[in-house]
This record gives structure tokens, sequence and C-alpha cells, in this order.
């Protein structure tokens, strides 16, 4: 059981993947974790979500948690979501990777982000926990190359210069300590539809492998990521500094591609096409320029997008958040999607 402290936690982004990930780990522990596996009773959850967002999930995590709906872009909001919250933590988790307009990047990424921070110093909060991303160090200069927390900013278009601006802005904030979180490519149970979208492309032998398939990727399975921040969010030396958070080791897209069609097969009765959507390495770099062209123009185009890091390594080290938290991500790519595959096939969501 983790002390916090205080039993005021606060949660944007509560209606989300990762927000309710968290907030299952808040409410129920995280069985895989020893120091987590029995939650903290008496905790005050308030969450924040967007005007019109389905709140449902949240409910479901549990009936006592407060929703507060409203945009995190009005500071008038934000103040109102951490009145009477003193002394408690703030988990900023709310975030837009996949945008209909490019200026929503910044709007909501940086300037919601800033917002909520600043009304949690002014309303005496003791902690924020933000969650950034991989994209503000862009991708690795070489396959076997590693980010730690001392790699230089090198973002990956809008929405690594959105989590940039971000992560300098936080940093300069006062009146409350804050400790900044990069997460990489999220997996787990409750994921969005573009992840069941994956797992389908690969059953149907359309997943594309860009190159070779053995750039690597660092993913962080939702309660390995949730275990981060709750860490990040009570061990005293963790305030002011920056931690990656991910599986213990990266993987190759092949290796990814692989497991989840070895997965299906076997264990949830899928019929697989065992082929693979091969495309030459320069697919990827084409990708980038129409990507780039078309944000300056201030459009988003997600396929293009998407595919434009498919030959990538983005890749990093957990060292810094297993030495100073006491980091262990226990759940490895495997498990993992076993656990996500179940949840799509238990939600009929793979048909």
């Amino acid at each position: 059981m983790i002390d916090f402290k205080t039993d005021s936690i606060l949660v944007t982004g509560a209606a989300g993947w990762l927000g309710q990930a968290l907030l299952r780990a808040l409410v129920q522990g995280i069985p895989d974790v020893p120091a987590l596996a029995q939650p903290t009773p008496g905790l005050r959850i308030r969450a924040l979500v967007a005007p019109g967002e389905n709140a449902a999930g949240i409910r479901a995590v549990s009936p006592s948690i407060e929703i507060v709906e409203g945009d995190l872009r009005s500071p008038e909001v934000c103040a109102r979501f951490c009145k009477d919250a003193a002394g408690g933590l703030l988990f900023a988790a709310a975030g837009i990777i996949h945008p209909r307009r490019i200026a929503d990047l910044y709007e909501v990424n940086r300037d919601g982000t800033v917002n909520t921070v600043r009304a949690a110093a002014a309303a005496g909060l003791r902690r924020a926990v933000v969650v950034s991303s991989n994209s503000p160090c862009g991708c690795n200069p070489a396959p076997d190359h590693r980010f730690d927390e001392e790699a230089p900013y090198r973002p990956y278009l809008n929405y690594g210069r959105s989590k940039m601006e971000m992560e300098q802005r936080v940093r300069e904030l006062q009146g409350i300590e804050t400790v900044i979180v990069r997460p990489t490519w999220f997996y787990g149970p409750w994921q969005p539809p573009r992840q069941t979208l994956f797992f389908k492309m690969i059953r149907d032998g359309k997943a594309p492998i860009v190159g070779s398939g053995e750039g690597r990727r660092s993913m962080s399975y939702v309660d390995n990521t949730s275990q981060g921040l709750i860490l990040a969010a009570t061990v005293a030396q963790a305030a002011g500094k920056t931690y990656w958070l991910a599986d213990e080791r990266p993987y190759s897209m092949n290796e990814i591609v692989d497991t989840v069609e070895r997965l299906l097969e076997r264990e949830f009765g899928q019929t697989c096409a065992h082929k693979r959507l091969r495309l030459p390495g320069i697919a990827s770099s084409v990708a980038y320029a129409i990507d780039t062209v078309a944000q300056a123009c201030g459009i988003y185009l997600q396929k293009i997008h998407v595919l434009s890091e498919m030959n990538k390594t983005i890749a990093c080290s957990v060292d810094r958040a297993k030495k100073e938290l006491g980091y262990a991500p226990t759940v490895a790519l495997e498990e993992g999607m076993r656990r996500s595959l179940k949840w799509v096939v238990d939600n009929g969501q793979l048909a």
C-alpha cells in the first residue's frame, strides 16, 4: 500500500486510455506490483473530462469519483477543478495525439496542461505529475541508441513540439513540485479503436512492415505506466525531475507483430493470414515528407503520420526510473498483449 500523504487526487484526461488505467490502479491497486497490490483507502478522486466526453468508463471504475466537466484550455475551468484540493496531487494526463487540426496540439497539450498545473499551484496542491511523451526527443539516431533523461530535444513534428514546449513551460512554474514522465507507446486493455484496428490488420495479413522490421520501439503496458505515475507522485526525490516510462526493453516491429499473431491463433481461436504488407524503407521517408508539408498547412493525416514512423527506432532506457523511483515494469510484451487481446475479444471488438 502506498502513502500518498494526502487523500486528494486530481486526474485530467481521466476518460482516456491512460487516465482510466490510472484510475483503476488508484481504486483497485495493481496486482502485479506488491507495493501497489492493495489500494490506498480513503482517497478522494476528482476527474476532469472534456465537454461531451463519455464518462461511463470513469463511473465503471468507481461511482464515488467526482467528475468535473470542462475544457482545460480555460483557466477558469482549471481553477474550478483544483478548488479545495490544497496539499493534494495532480496527475496531468490529458492530451491529444491525433488531432482534428494542428492548433489543437498546442492548445491542449501545451496550453491546457500549463493552465492546469498553474491552477494547481494557485490552489495549494503539493505536486503535479505531468504526462509528456517520447516525441520531444524524436527518433533515435542509431538502432542501438537508447534515450535517457539527458537526451537533447529533437521534437518529431508538431506533436513533439507541443510536448516539448509544455515541458519547458511546466519547469518554469513556481509554487508546486512538478515531475515530468515520458511514457512510450501504450498497450493494454480498454484500448481505443486504433489499437484494435492494428490487431485486425495483423490477423488479416495487412500489418505494414517498413524496411527490415528490425527498428526498435519502446512500449509501455498501461499498468507499468500507472505504476510509474504513482511512484512519480509519491517518491520525494522525484520532484523537479523527468523520467522515461516503458517496459524493460524495446521490441522490434517484427517481434510485436509476430507475438500478436501467435496469440491470436493459439489462444483466441483467430485464423490469421500469416502475411505482412511489406514496404520499402523509403515509404516512411516519403510519408514523412508528405506529413511535414501537410502539417505546415495545418492539416493532419493520421495514417501518413503513423507510416512516417514505421521504420524508425524510438527506444528509451528506464534505468533512472528503476533506480530513483523503484520502478519495476512487471508485464512484458507477450503477457501484456495477451491481456489486451482478451479484453478485445471479451468486448466483441475483433469481429
